[in-house]
């Protein structure tokens, strides 16, 4: 478990994120593993040409359409486990909800870069992007499942607005691509049993390579406006919350639809 827990908040606090080593057992990874190879490879099979084109992750991990019941429940116990809740409590102290998962692995293109982003920009434009630094917090939980080259952040990006060299190479303006190295990334190399935590709205890429294949939890405060980006059929239904060891998580989600 976490001991350290109001220094993992100031880190996040100050930097955006924080990273656990060897946080998970070598059979918790490998049962996690399990399941989610077998989405991986469902997927893979349903989205064939996305897949060797330009693919680089996959979302709806929890969803009904690749996964049994029994499996969506194992995931759904993982993700709401005491050591997965205490770090999302670490950072969202009020009411976390579940918002989605994703899945990220290396592209079958060998020529395709990993490229600079804030997640906010595929929904705002600047000025949007700007108040929403300040406004809301999306929490990304990292999972990686086979050691990795990791991510390259930008730390204390969550709370303050690029610098001209940030903002034109993650823009792509003035000549600049988002897939040039930036003089304040900070790489974080991760391996199978690491937790990184970060903050979706902070400049952050992902790093191709070697065996890369992360699972992505995210979750939102309650008080935050991102409902509409929860799709229900990712949730669990009544039935399964019956399995599920620590549902607040999940019904935390329900309850704002409901009320929505």
């Amino acid at each position: 478990m976490l001991n350290n827990r109001i220094q993992l908040n100031r880190e996040y606090d100050e930097n955006g994120y924080f990273v656990v080593r060897n946080y998970f057992s070598a059979p918790e990874v490998s049962s996690l593993r399990t399941v989610i190879l077998k989405f991986h490879e469902l997927w893979k099979q349903d989205n064939a040409e996305f897949y060797q084109q330009e693919a680089f992750n996959s979302s709806l991990i929890t969803g009904s359409q690749y996964l049994a019941n029994e499996d969506r429940i194992a995931l759904f116990n993982f993700i709401s486990s005491k050591k997965m809740m205490e770090a999302v409590q670490t950072v969202i102290t009020n009411k976390p909800a579940f918002m989605n998962t994703q899945l990220f692995f290396n592209p079958v293109n060998p020529t395709q870069k990993d490229f600079w982003h804030r997640d906010c920009q595929y929904d705002y434009d600047v000025e949007g992007q700007k108040r929403i630094i300040h406004d809301t917090q999306v929490v990304h939980l990292r999972v990686p499942l086979f050691d990795e080259l990791g991510m390259e952040l930008v730390p204390g990006t969550h709370k303050r607005w690029d610098n001209e060299e940030e903002f034109n190479v993650r823009q792509e303006e003035k000549g600049r691509d988002s897939t040039e190295d930036l003089s304040t990334g900070k790489k974080i190399p991760l391996a199978a049993g690491d937790l990184l935590v970060f903050s979706a709205d902070m400049i952050h890429r992902g790093l191709y390579g070697m065996d890369r294949l992360a699972l992505d939890v995210l979750v939102f405060d309650v008080a935050d406006d991102y409902i509409d980006y929860v799709d229900d059929d990712c949730l669990p239904d009544v039935a399964m919350l019956e399995h599920i060891n620590d549902p607040r998580l999940y019904k935390n989600t329900i309850e704002l639809k409901s009320a929505g």
